[in-house]
């Protein structure tokens, strides 16, 4: 028993795959949700309109920005640049100072501070517009014990995009990405390796098709049931969850067609590199599950992730495809604004076909 016992142990460390399950996956999975999973911000972009320009405005600026939560992103000069300055993705928020505030907090002792956040991520637009608010609480306390007035500062906020706050609104463009990346590599990653296993890769060996047609055509009718499964995802986001779609529904098909390619390349790669149907099966639900979920900022924003794992979302297709995804559906934004993120699923894409090729092309020889 005992000899058996250590014949085990040796068997298990010998064997990779079994070291990384035990060890490896584990480790992995505490340090990303330990650091991707919190509901704090800091680091939020933010845009400020200040019409008055007087030492409070100013002060008050410097507060907000002082703190750990808040980066000023630009300076407006007028209410035409915010909806641009939203549409471009970046500033998540625009405080405005109306004209005349030191004079009205000194004089009348009352002044307004108008508040616009993007809410097409709702929970994340309520927690900035609440530790904005809290930080001009702070200073109107700290302004009365300085004068031992009864000063106040009228904070009016308003969210952008999304004024209800429907949480439907963040979630749908996230499970539109996890299930067309999730079924789409999925159903092509078993592909080659079922031929491999049922033993009909000899006849893919012997026929006059070459690698690059083999792989086009495992891929070209998982497109079509892909992009049908597409417009059924969007046909009952729009008709049962009330999902609004601001933009162009030819950009927004043509977008989910090039991330359906690429979902679709990605699995046939992991498929030319896998052994088996079960391995294909465990790479795609582990290497892509997790990832899409928790480093895609379909739950969690990414900005309050540290920066190691910021630079790890951006090599997360799903990432650029929720982006574009919120942009069309709920800012009505056109190709001119999504055109970087449209840019990187394509490389992404092509890269994934030419690595797929490749390695097809070791396996026959």
């Amino acid at each position: 028993m005992k000899g058996f016992i250590i014949k085990e142990f040796f068997h298990i460390f010998r064997d990779v795959r079994s070291m990384v399950i035990l060890f490896g996956m584990p480790l992995v999975q505490v340090l990303v949700f330990g650091f991707a999973i919190t509901t704090e911000i800091k680091d939020v972009e933010i845009a400020i309109l200040d019409y008055s320009r007087d030492h409070l405005s100013q002060e008050l600026s410097n507060k907000i920005l002082s703190s750990e939560y808040f980066i000023l992103a630009e300076n407006l000069e007028d209410e035409g640049q915010i909806e641009s300055v939203f549409k471009a993705g970046k500033v998540k928020e625009v405080i405005i100072f109306r004209d005349n505030f030191a004079r009205n907090l000194e004089k009348e002792q009352h002044a307004a501070i108008h508040i616009i956040a993007d809410a097409s991520d709702p929970n994340s637009a309520n927690i900035i517009v609440n530790y904005t608010t809290g930080i001009i609480r702070s200073f109107m306390l700290e302004k009365i014990g300085e004068k031992a007035l009864p000063i106040e500062i009228n904070t009016e906020y308003k969210m952008l995009f999304n004024p209800e706050l429907k949480s439907v609104f963040m979630f749908i463009p996230g499970i539109i990405t996890v299930l067309l990346m999730l079924v789409s590599a999925m159903m092509t990653s078993i592909s080659i390796a079922r031929e491999k296993e049922l033993g009909t890769m000899e006849v893919l060996l012997v026929s006059p098709l070459n690698p690059v047609q083999i792989v086009a055509g495992k891929v070209i009718p998982y497109v079509f049931l892909s992009f049908v499964n597409a417009i059924t995802i969007l046909l009952l986001a729009f008709f049962v969850f009330g999902m609004p779609v601001q933009g162009s529904i030819i950009l927004l098909l043509a977008e989910s067609l090039l991330f359906i390619i690429m979902a679709l390349a990605l699995g046939i790669f992991i498929s030319t590199v896998s052994g088996s149907q079960q391995t294909a099966m465990m790479i795609s639900m582990f290497a892509l599950m997790l990832p899409t979920i928790l480093l895609s900022g379909f739950i969690f924003p990414i900005e309050n992730m540290p920066e190691v794992l910021q630079w790890l979302c951006n090599l997360m297709p799903t990432k650029w495809f929720i982006i574009i995804v919120k942009d069309i559906m709920l800012k009505g934004v056109g190709l001119t604004y999504i055109w970087k993120e449209t840019l990187i699923i394509l490389g992404m894409t092509i890269f994934f076909i030419v690595l797929s090729v490749k390695k097809f092309k070791i396996r026959l020889e």
